[in-house]
Order: C-alpha cells, then structure tokens, then sequence
C-alpha cells in the first residue's frame, strides 16, 4: 500500500508597492484574497500525511496476524475505518477551502479584460493555469475518495470469518490501483500550482508591483 505525497501550495505575495495600473491593483487584492481562503487546505496536508501514517502501521500490523486472531484484527480495522473517516472529514474541508478560493479568483479574472493590452497576454495565462489547477484538484478530490471507499471496503474484508487469498488479492489490486491514480493526479496538480505560482510571479513583475514572497 503506497501513501500520498504532500500537495503544494499557492505562494503568497505581500504588496510593498502599487503599480501604476490601478486593475492590476485590484486584480493583486483578489488574487491574495484566494491565496488566504486556502490556507486551510495548506494546513490540512500535515494531518493528511500524518493520518496516512497511522493508517499504514495498521496496515503492517493486521498482515502480521492470523486468522485465528480475529479480535485483534476487528479492533485494528475498525481503527483503520475511524482514520478513513478522519480523513473524509479533511478533504470536505479541504474542497471547501480550495472552492472558496477559486470563487474570489474568479473575481480577478473578470478584470483581465480591462488591463493595460502589454500586461493581458501573461494574465491571461495566469488564469488558464490557475482554471487548469483547479480542475486537476477536481479530479484528484473525487480520486481521493474512490481511494477511501476501497480501503474502508478492504478493512472490511479483514473482518469476514471466511475471507479467501483471491478476494484479499483482488482487493489490495484494486486500493493499489486508486493510489496509483492518486499519485499522479497529485504530481499533476503539484506541476500546475508550480506553472501559476511563477506565472503569477511574472505577471507582477511586467506590472511593476514590488511584492515580497512570504
């Protein structure tokens, strides 16, 4: 059973001083707004990767035991279903915070149109970027659950009296196909927050905002 990697995170800016276009200004204020309604997804991946953690030691611990040890074994799944649950718990809050986020983003894409002409060209790439993340973590959050489901079903399996090789094997096959997915959804994802985040740096950087990255 493999884990997740961490996700990266929106890089925050703080304005020293304005530039001259006074849309980019307020573009600047949406922008950092959707970067700070996320902080609580960029707080989640510590606990996510914590939880992980403990769910794995069970893991190890309920293939070292035999079948004639069965309490052991409900206990310790049914600690693996409540850490599944945790973990449900943090990724709704987790898409909430991401949806926020790209509610006040769509704010500053709503002012592209009426930049200066030299500085649309890297907005407008910013924003596909941006729109590109977000339907990547999408995908990666509906993954993510479709993992849960088959590793609370396979925690259930260890728990059946009469529990056959062939339907363990074909349910290890199956948790280790969702991470699979997962794994790269979320190298997806890492790559897109990398392209806005410097995308963002550089269009900045043709407004002539002096920023400084937290």
């Amino acid at each position: 059973m493999k884990k997740i990697s961490f996700l990266f995170i929106l890089a925050a800016c703080i304005l020293v001083a304005c530039s001259g276009d006074s849309v980019a200004n307020k573009m600047y204020e949406h922008l950092e707004k959707s970067v700070e309604l996320e902080q609580p997804f960029a707080e989640q991946q510590e606990s996510f990767a914590d939880l992980e953690e403990k769910e794995q030691e069970v893991y190890n611990q309920i293939i070292e035991l035999s079948s004639d040890q069965m309490d052991e074994i409900t206990d310790l799944s049914e600690q693996a279903i409540t850490n599944i649950n945790e973990r449900r718990e943090l990724l709704k809050k987790e898409k909430e915070s991401i949806d926020a986020g790209e509610k006040e983003f769509s704010k500053a894409k709503e002012l592209v149109k009426d930049l200066e002409d030299d500085l649309q060209g890297t907005a407008e790439k910013m924003v596909k970027a941006m729109e590109e993340r977000y339907a990547s973590y999408g995908n990666l959050n509906k993954a993510y659950q479709s993992s849960l489901d088959e590793d609370q079903k396979l925690y259930e399996l260890f728990t059946k009296e009469e529990l056959t090789e062939e339907e363990l094997r074909s349910q290890i096959d199956k948790v280790n196909q969702t991470y699979e997915e997962v794994i790269q959804l979320n190298e997806t994802f890492n790559k897109q927050t990398d392209t806005y985040n410097e995308l963002k740096k550089q269009f900045y950087e043709e407004t002539e905002m002096n920023v400084v990255y937290e």
